[in-house]
């Protein structure tokens, strides 16, 4: 990996002796600030002079700790210096001194993706943890974490953007004055001009990405509560029709095509036909029944009728739906269909429909009146998010959801790294 221009806040990070440096040591921010890159340097020493033992590396799975820190990890190391098992999660770092002694450090890596992968943690030793994106952890997987960080010398390095100021990870170590002054917690704030390698151009279109309570944690890295409408920046100049010529065939033959489905029988069943140019979503059709309005509830079969017609005679690249509709994943693949399990993080798969909004890369017929009124109305709970939970009113979500599983399943993500 070929670093560039380090800020002068993130140099002192990396140089800071680790001996120095905290029990907890947080990096936290805006998103491209360099928080992620200025890290590994830390980290690689930390796995050569660190305290000898067991270390670990954790974030929301093993494939995002892959993409997010390995993949340059790895390309920093050099191909020679590391063997990894992407199924178990073993990771062993070798090195030379200076007298050409080989000295290898074995490293665990483990997702954290609920309560449960705390059972991943027991009987375990520490003597070191990197966390990718702290505030994703559940808060009894951090707790017992920092528990196994048992081997004197022990430290834990993590990095995150900003969540709700109710959050575990802000009311108890990053504001927690006590921790602060003991210096069992050190934390580092950084913000876009932060990192020098960021172009001028490339930091208005950033901050052109995000809006609302997204552009406060995003941008500002401010830790600010989540309220109101999620959706503030959808607004009717993301609506087209037929008239504006601007879904045309010729844009349709360019696209790839996808169905995104939100499974129900008491509640809504909802399919959007949505086309992928590469650059911009379009949401042109959709299909939503509502078995409570229509006093009628449908079996499997009958919905698979209805998708079909729905569908015509041109096949999607894929049909997207939620993983729990278990039998009606069935009917589709009998009828021929490809399925791709949704993606069901919710809050990130919210922040990204949100960027597509922002940056008016989504754009959606008239014609479809329900998504329509899903998007203006569709609300954080703010009861939830005062007892630091984060997540929408369960009303009304229904279009939203599968929109949701579309985007965080399909789209790259570089697609959000306009």
């Amino acid at each position: 990996m070929e670093f560039k221009e380090w800020g002068q806040k993130i140099l002192d990070f990396i140089f800071n002796p680790i001996e120095k440096d905290a029990f907890i040591n947080i990096l936290e921010g805006s998103v491209r600030s360099g928080k992620t890159v200025g890290m590994i340097p830390k980290w690689i020493d930390y796995i050569m002079s660190g305290p000898p033992g067991l270390l670990i590396m954790t974030g929301v799975s093993k494939d995002t700790i892959y993409d997010n820190v390995l993949d340059d990890l790895f390309d920093t190391l050099g191909e020679d210096s590391y063997t990894y098992n992407k199924q178990s999660g073993d990771l062993i770092v070798t090195w030379y001194d200076d007298d050409s002694n080989r000295h290898k450090r074995r490293i665990k890596v483990i997702g954290a993706k609920d309560e449960g992968s705390e059972k991943y943690l027991r009987g375990k030793t520490l003597a070191g943890a990197y966390c990718d994106e702290i505030s994703l952890m559940p808060e009894k997987f951090f707790k017992q974490l920092l528990n196994r960080l048992s081997v004197r010398g022990a430290k834990l390095y993590g990095t995150t953007n900003p969540d709700s100021p109710f959050h575990y990870l802000y009311t108890e170590y990053i504001t927690d004055e006590a921790k602060l002054k003991s210096g069992m917690v050190k934390v580092y704030h950084f913000e876009l001009d932060d990192n020098p390698n960021l172009p001028e151009d490339y930091k208005e279109n950033i901050r052109a990405a995000y809006k609302g309570m997204w552009y406060k944690r995003m941008i500002l890295g401010l830790w600010v509560i989540a309220e109101g409408i999620i959706y503030d920046m959808f607004s009717d100049d993301l609506l087209f029709d037929d008239a504006d010529n601007l879904f045309t065939l010729t844009k349709k033959s360019e696209c790839r095509r996808y169905i995104a489905c939100d499974y129900g029988t008491t509640n809504p069943m909802v399919f959007l036909d949505i086309y992928d140019d590469g650059e911009t979503i379009f949401v042109v059709n959709e299909y939503y029944y509502d078995s409570k309005k229509e006093q009628e509830q449908k079996s499997d079969e009958q919905y698979a009728d209805d998708f079909k017609a729905f569908v015509g005679e041109e096949y999607p690249d894929f049909v997207v739906i939620d993983p729990s509709a278990a039998s009606f994943k069935v009917v589709l693949r009998g009828r021929g269909f490809r399925i791709k399990d949704a993606d069901n993080s919710v809050n990130d798969g919210i922040r990204n429909v949100a960027m597509l909004m922002s940056l008016r890369k989504l754009r959606v017929h008239k014609r479809c009146a329900n998504f329509i009124r899903e998007g203006h109305s569709y609300a954080w709970d703010e009861k939830a998010a005062q007892h630091g939970e984060e997540k929408p009113i369960k009303i009304y979500d229904h279009a939203m959801d599968a929109i949701r599983y579309f985007v965080k399943t399909i789209l790259p993500k570089w697609r959000f790294q306009q």
